[in-house]
């Protein structure tokens, strides 16, 4: 029996004139996606993208999961196709959707009828598919207002669908559909929702990483990649990491500042660094995992400071979460597990016994002046190196 995917619209079926641009995006994305498991044909039709296998080798079960993380679609359905011929559409209900109906106690059947020239009306159709499933699985109930599951028949212009239940979606916009942005990601569990948040509104993600060896460690910086690897999954093309070493800086602010402003001042020095790299790979916009009140420095007098020393705008996806729904969605996206590996990172090397958290920007620059602040920063932007990550 033949099977397709059938990959519904999100809030992109509500784009105008600008239509195209953004289905276009998300045909690139689903192709590149799928292609490592097999011949796909990829194609639009009536807000919906048909992913269909060219032969007997194609794995099905590898594209739906693919599919299952690309932003732009709202659902998924696992459908049968065959022909417009009702005999043979009941036939295949009969066939194919008791598979997926094992643990259900009631089902509701429906039916879209997009090709008017079919001769029977949806509802008629809808009663004809129940009745067969009944046959099929006579222990079922019907339960037209709360089924726990819908059995439901397509007639499109080429073939008829039949598919029962469905598959939600990653949601969002199309992935590169909104510019580029540069995450600042750090190895703990913050960053990379973060970067998921804004991938999922579009935004194709790179990443700067800042480390502080030999105050952190080679696995510190494993760790990181690893998370980087981990949401490559959700972007169209993989990330690009970006590594600069922070650890002459922390040093000479240990040695020439007040201890409450350390992780103010380098802060400062992150966004500064963060903006040079983001202009220089046409990034336009900085992402961080920062959420209000959440540790010392993310007080909104201490990311007015830190905001400072950016120039470019600053998205903060996770600022109005806690810390239970930023980890709920770093174990749906599958970065929990790597992001409280026990290696530290950067923010945690010559950490203050008693951090500034509302600082004045003023007292803050004399601080700042202490050190030449172009140099050092020069000095790190020099260090940058970038690794390439791809997902298996």
């Amino acid at each position: 029996m033949k099977e397709v995917l059938l990959l519904k619209y999100g809030e992109l079926i509500l784009k105008g004139a600008n239509k195209n641009v953004f289905e276009n995006t998300m045909l690139r994305d689903i192709r590149r996606k799928v292609a490592p498991f097999g011949d796909f044909e990829v194609r639009k039709a009536q807000s919906t993208v048909f992913v269909e296998p060219k032969d007997d080798f194609a794995d099905i079960d590898g594209a739906l999961d693919a599919c299952l993380k690309i932003f732009g679609i709202s659902s998924i359905c696992r459908a049968a196709v065959c022909e417009k011929n009702m005999d043979t559409i009941l036939q295949t209900v009969k066939d194919y959707v008791p598979d997926f109906m094992r643990a259900c106690k009631s089902f509701k059947a429906d039916a879209r009828r997009s090709d008017k020239a079919f001769p029977y009306k949806s509802p008629q159709i809808s009663a004809e598919v129940g009745g067969a499933v009944l046959s099929a699985l006579p222990g079922i109930k019907v339960d037209v207002n709360n089924p726990d599951i819908v059995v439901m028949v397509e007639i499109r212009e080429s073939a008829a669908y039949i598919h029962a239940g469905k598959f939600r979606g990653a949601g969002g916009m199309p992935a590169g559909s909104s510019g580029r942005g540069l995450l600042l990601l750090s190895g703990g569990i913050d960053s990379p929702v973060a970067g998921y948040m804004m991938a999922k509104r579009g935004v194709e993600i790179e990443a700067l990483h800042f480390e502080s060896f030999p105050y952190t460690s080679e696995r510190a910086r494993e760790k990181v990649l690893e998370l980087a690897r981990i949401l490559s999954y959700y972007t169209p093309y993989g990330i690009k990491v970006h590594v600069i070493s922070l650890t002459h800086i922390q040093e000479e602010l240990k040695n020439n500042c007040e201890e409450d402003y350390f992780t103010l001042l380098l802060r400062r020095y992150m966004m500064h660094l963060a903006s040079r790299v983001a202009k220089q790979y046409n990034c336009r916009a900085l992402i961080t995992g920062e959420s209000l009140a959440q540790v010392a420095s993310q007080t909104m007098q201490a990311i007015a400071v830190t905001d400072n020393a950016a120039d470019l705008p600053v998205f903060r996806p996770a600022i109005g979460m806690d810390k239970e729904e930023i980890i709920q969605t770093a174990r749906k996206i599958g970065t929990f597990d790597t992001s409280i590996l026990p290696y530290e990172d950067c923010c945690t090397v010559f950490t203050p016994r008693h951090p500034r958290t509302k600082p004045e920007l003023e007292k803050v620059l004399v601080q700042e002046n202490k050190l030449d602040f172009k140099a050092l920063a020069d000095e790190a932007f020099e260090s940058m190196y970038t690794v390439e990550i791809k997902p298996e």
